[in-house]
């Protein structure tokens, strides 16, 4: 088996030896060295000159791990500016409060976490008294993305700079009563505090780089100078191994992102136990970061080993903290100095000797206590040296114990992630360790009191300065009192009101042609930011390319290859498009950064992201609903929707589902728009909700999806129908009826209505043609716009009904004094316009593509999945035969002259 740490063959191992002899000079040094003084002092010399080699611009492989010690040396630390031991002070206050809350919130059942932040606190605390700035502070002030299991610790500090009270802290997790802490950060619960949710594991890290990255486009494409922010993303070692932590780590390296920190607290526990049981996740880490561009600082040990590294004239110290596996330094934690001093430093005759001058106290001081991130100097140095490297982004591995501070009980435990409280005892404990002045006779019936030193003590006032010279409170959400946005000039919507005559237009160049409509608005053009990962030629968009540019911090350093035509690939670095590759992923982060721009940097930008609608909603819906928390706005646009429009792309790209995921989130807006007009309607309408003037009651912080197919078909004209715009919007209108489609129906024929969405709505066309031609029936054709849309129109009228207030629902309004059955006709699950089959009052069946998705022309997946013109009509008949509006062996006949 290979070893991934050798040295790999390379490209110079194929060139001739110019000086064999030279070559050889240098190899006999080598082992010359590894005779004299070992191997391991070669590997240090070796080390040393890669080093120097690097510094002088000599390029050779890097390095991709160090010894298992601090990247900066003792010696190397700054001074820490501030008050040291007031410092500690806050942090022992918000330590208390923090741990007070959640085994409080534990009497009512509504669990929390004490460990996390109890391994952190120093982390958080540094960079709240040193190096996050505040929204008063230039540009936007830094962006945090806080590690969700921490949360108590962030409250319990702006419990003590008096931005939350004690009622606050009790209704920790309980949130129905209006005045609750939520468990995690959440900006649609707790939109004043947090700007970014981080606990869905994965997406803090990818969201902060693409956070990162968005400040440099704004920054780039002079909407505003954002270049002084500062993106810090907290997170855990065992989060990293979600595949989103590390997805885009080139990117931010490849584009350089100096704005950008990632602190990762290695305390060497996930959930369940050790992260890296018999390996060293430090280790991995620092090799992928490395591997990736990134500049990293390990930040490992406590000033209690400067004396055990003293001592180490040999190397035999670190060498055997670079074996020690992560599980067995977390068993050190809690056994005792005789077990320490046999397994740890009986390993090696050299560490015996060092330990005889070792008394039983150092050890455990150094192996219970000194991690370098519980150290304030340590963890300063850390962040200076990152905030002051220039050209990559850093990623600090600052090594801490899990439970630190809350006793023996807590302390490197496995199950200390689930343990919810302190007994009042360990509570005593603490308090002692922590030199608190809080008094027996405060815990009253068994319930630990919270602590705070007074609103005008010293801790609070350092505390409120401290954040008064870096900008303000932190971490802090802004609404912006931002101008609506002006609706862009009429015609671009009104483009389509003429429909498409003999000309064949897919719905997703219908919407494609309106952004480019909408980008040239003088006022509001700058504001869209088109995203599209790596499918833009497919959507029709390559003839923005060089019109809107690609954005690309490099700008563009090449000519390329289709530099004389029209439609050239041109980047620039104030490039208008994002196109991404082949990431949805990072695409939604992506948008999410772009969505929340409004209150992030105060500047309002309008985001579409359009994407195969397979590869949207079933693969990043996570991102979807992260996006809804952070109250994001914009246009999710799923492109070549329906089980049926892309068939000769297969199973994988049939999409039947889309809107049944998207209808369980509930700030998406979900569309299905059958012509290209009503995608006009749609977007105009969902830019005066986001963007302008919302009307009482709506809620601007929602994002559209819409779904739009790929089949070119003509496109009709806007019928004269009073409403017609509300009801787009609503979800539901009657395109036509039998009479107005001069089908010249019988006066007593029997009728139906037939509902159908999205592209389904031609083959229902063609279908109220053939009932009226071949069985004299008479059917009116109707636009569901939105299923989801009067299916939650509808439940708010229950819930109002519940109130003791009369409102009919609009789906029911809309179909009143319709005569005959209803058929909804659907290319998606028959769950998608089912959702409004309770609220029909006449007799309702549907017809949708059920079942996986198959490779074939798109006419014979119609005829496959039963949604067809012939099986509409055959359904339909089926219908009235059941009602006895028409002969029941017409259903027969139907079928057998149609082949079904």
């Amino acid at each position: 088996m290979t070893d991934p740490h050798a040295i790999q063959p390379s490209a110079l191992d194929q060139l001739p030896d110019r000086d064999p002899e030279e070559t050889a000079e240098w190899q006999a040094s080598l082992d010359a060295v590894a005779q004299a003084a070992g191997p391991h002092r070669a590997a240090y010399l070796m080390r040393r000159t890669l080093e120097r080699a690097e510094g002088n611009g000599i390029a050779l492989p890097k390095l991709l791990e160090t010894d298992y010690v601090n990247t900066i040396p003792t010696a190397a630390e700054p001074a820490t500016p501030g008050d040291e031991a007031m410092e500690a002070r806050i942090t022992a206050w918000n330590r208390w409060n923090a741990a007070a809350m959640v085994t409080r919130g534990a009497k009512h059942g509504v669990g929390g976490h004490i460990a996390t932040f109890a391994s952190a606190a120093w982390l958080y605390e540094t960079g709240f008294n040193h190096f996050f700035r505040g929204k008063e502070a230039d540009g936007s002030g830094d962006q945090l993305y806080i590690q969700g299991h921490a949360s108590p610790g962030i409250y319990a500090r702006a419990f003590l700079d008096g931005r939350l009270n004690e009622g606050h802290l009790d209704n920790f997790r309980q949130e129905a009563g209006g005045n609750g802490l939520p468990s995690y950060p959440h900006p649609r619960r707790l939109p004043w505090l947090w700007e970014f949710p981080t606990v869905s594991m994965g997406l803090g890290p990818l969201s902060a780089i693409y956070q990162a990255r968005f400040n440099r486009y704004l920054t780039n494409r002079g909407i505003k100078d954002v270049s002084a922010s500062h993106v810090w993303a907290f997170l855990g070692d065992g989060e990293m191994d979600e595949p989103e932590s590390t997805a885009a780590l080139a990117l931010a390296a490849r584009e350089e992102l100096d704005n950008l920190t990632f602190v990762i607290n290695c305390n060497l526990q996930r959930l369940d136990g050790p992260v890296r049981a018999n390996f060293k996740i430090v280790q991995e880490l620092e090799a992928q970061f490395r591997g990736a561009g990134w500049n990293v600082v390990k930040t490992l040990w406590g000033s209690a080993w400067d004396e055990l590294f003293r001592l180490d004239t040999t190397g035999a110290l670190v060498r055997r903290l670079r074996q020690v596996p992560d599980a067995q330094v977390q068993t050190y934690q809690t056994r005792d100095a005789a077990y320490i001093r046999q397994d740890f430093f009986g390993a090696d005759p050299a560490l015996v000797e060092m330990a005889k001058l070792l008394s039983d106290d150092k050890i455990l001081e150094c192996f219970h206590l000194s991690r370098g991130g519980h150290e304030a100097r340590k963890v300063y140095a850390a962040y200076k040296a990152a905030v002051e490297h220039k050209g990559a982004p850093t990623v600090i591995l600052a090594q801490t114990v899990k439970g630190h501070t809350l006793g023996e009980g807590f302390a490197s435990k496995n199950a200390n992630h689930q343990m919810k409280k302190l007994s009042v005892d360990e509570f005593k404990a603490m308090r002692d360790l922590l030199e608190l002045p809080i008094s027996d006779s405060r815990f009253v019936d068994g319930v630990v009191p919270y602590g705070h030193p007074g609103t005008d003590s010293p801790e609070v006032r350092y505390l409120q300065e401290r954040r008064a010279a870096l900008g303000g409170p932190a971490p802090a959400r802004r609404t912006h009192a931002l101008a609506p946005l002006p609706a862009p000039a009429e015609k671009a919507f009104a483009a389509f009101d003429k429909g498409s005559g003999s000309q064949n237009v897919a719905t997703t160049m219908a919407f494609v042609r309106l952004v480019k409509d909408l980008v040239r608005d003088k006022e509001t053009g700058r504001r869209w930011v088109p995203i599209v990962p790596d499918e833009a030629r497919t959507f029709g968009m390559e003839s923005l390319f060089p019109s809107l540019g690609i954005y690309s911090p490099k700008g563009q350093t090449y000519e390329p290859v289709d530099r004389d035509q029209l439609m050239y690939y041109k980047e620039a670095k104030n490039g208008q498009i994002l196109n991404e590759g082949i990431t949805e992923a990072g695409s939604m982060a992506d948008f999410i950064a772009a969505s929340t721009a409004y209150a992030t940097h105060g500047e309002a930008m309008i985001p579409f992201y359009i994407f195969y609608s397979m590869f949207g909603w079933q693969r990043t819906a996570d991102q979807m609903w992260q996006l809804g928390d952070q109250l994001g706005r914009g246009f999710l646009v799923g492109a070549t929707a329906g089980r049926t429009t892309l068939t000769g792309e297969g199973l994988q790209h049939a999409d039947g589902h889309s809107p049944v995921i998207a209808a369980t989130n509930p700030a998406a807006l979900t569309y299905d728009p059958a012509f290209a007009y009503e995608i006009g309607v749609i977007v105009k309408d969902g830019l005066r909700r986001m963007y302008g003037e919302a009307a009482p009651g709506e809620d601007p912080n929602v994002f559209y999806y819409l779904t739009v197919y790929n089949e070119p078909v003509p496109q009709p004209a806007k019928p004269a129908v009073p409403g017609i715009d509300e009801g787009i919007v609503k979800g539901l209108y009657r395109f036509n009826t039998a009479e107005s489609a001069d089908l010249s129906p019988a006066a007593n024929a029997p009728r139906i209505q037939l509902l159908g969405s999205g592209t389904a709505i031609h083959w229902t066309l063609k279908a109220q043609r053939m009932l009226a031609e071949e069985w004299g029936v008479a059917a009116d054709v109707w636009s569901a716009t939105s299923w989801t849309e009067l299916r939650r129109d509808a439940l708010e009228a229950d819930a109002a009904l519940l109130r003791g207030e009369e409102r009919l629902p609009y789906v029911r309004q809309a179909l009143q004094g319709a005569e005959g059955p209803v058929l909804a006709v659907s290319d998606y699950m028959r769950q998608v316009p089912d959702q409004i089959a309770q609220w029909v009052e006449q007799d309702y069946s549907s017809l949708g593509a059920d079942g996986f998705g198959l490779s074939d022309t798109r006419d014979a997946a119609r005829r496959h999945f039963g949604v067809d013109a012939e099986s509409i009509v055959v359904a339909a008949l089926a219908q009235l035969a059941r009602r006895g509006e028409v002969r029941a062996t017409a259903v027969k006949e139907a079928r057998e002259r149609y082949g079904l």
